[in-house]
């Protein structure tokens, strides 16, 4: 499966499975993936506690992240932020907070199932400076230099063209503006069979990709300043891994010092920018 049309809708397929599920099948699976792995018990796998947020609001928290960017993002009152692939929209709402009245949080997402939920939660709150919109990610429905802070939260290591988004996302910033997004990265090889597991992909990890060509993509976008805010280790349990692996090759894979990892990646848009890029459709850099 290495059409780029193919995962794509591969992902947006699970994704909107993954809106009807129970937020605890969300966090018993890797990402989200519709296969749930661990019996009765429930391992926090991925996900990291908002709870404590303000903004929070449990309806819109799936278990799906890797990581709280809004929590690095330094949001002032005010922006203008977009979350990308903003699913049910716990980081959108966690956002809204910290713009206030006065800003603006754009969600976006290709899943009509989770759009109708962020949209329905957003409503329930009364939200008016809030939107989720249907886009791919790779072409983002916004104009050039048009908002403050971008977020992002366990989505781009599902999209096979790493490259163009962070183009986009340079293109939509505001000069000087900055991202902050989670993600899943590899340090070591992953297992070849791995990357041909539908479920696998869409549960964020054969689609990750190494930790240095992650970055060196960003650098290679146009971005300065780049930093790592947090990164931890996520250690898949044996009754995950076996629902793709068998026990030799589990035992392989963990003599083979592979490590995946949340990390949550800090970047700006220099301030001024001499590649004039552009709207999508024109040539751009």
């Amino acid at each position: 499966m290495n059409n780029e049309q193919e995962l794509k809708e591969l992902v947006k397929q699970k994704y909107s499975e993954i809106a009807n599920q129970e937020r605890s099948q969300n966090l018993s699976s890797c990402c989200g993936a519709t296969t749930s792995c661990c019996g009765d018990d429930v391992y926090n796998i991925m996900a990291d506690d908002y709870t404590q947020l303000e903004g929070y609001n449990p309806d819109a928290d799936l278990g799906l992240g890797c990581g709280i960017p809004t929590s690095f993002a330094k949001i002032k009152e005010g922006d203008a932020v977009l979350d990308l692939g903003s699913g049910a929209g716990n980081d959108a709402f966690v956002a809204r907070k910290a713009v206030g009245e006065k800003g603006k949080v754009l969600g976006v997402d290709f899943s009509e199932a989770m759009l109708q939920k962020a949209r329905a939660n957003a409503e329930k709150l009364g939200l008016n400076n809030v939107e989720f919109r249907q886009g791919d990610i790779e072409k983002l429905p916004l104009t050039a230099n048009s908002v403050d802070v971008v977020l992002s939260n366990c989505v781009l290591n599902l999209v096979p063209n790493k490259h163009k988004v962070f183009s986009e996302i340079l293109r939509v910033l505001k000069p000087g503006g900055h991202f902050s997004i989670s993600d899943i990265v590899l340090e070591g090889n992953i297992p070849e069979k791995w990357k041909q597991v539908a479920e696998l992909y869409s549960g964020c990890i054969s689609g990750a990709i190494q930790k240095k060509a992650y970055l060196d993509i960003i650098e290679e976008a146009g971005f300065t300043n780049i930093t790592l805010q947090k990164e931890k280790k996520i250690i898949l349990p044996d009754d995950i891994l076996s629902n793709y692996l068998s026990p030799e090759e589990i035992s392989e894979y963990k003599n083979r010092n592979i490590s995946i990892k949340s990390i949550t990646v800090y970047a700006e848009k220099p301030s001024k920018d001499d590649r004039n890029c552009c709207e999508p459709g024109s040539k751009c850099c």
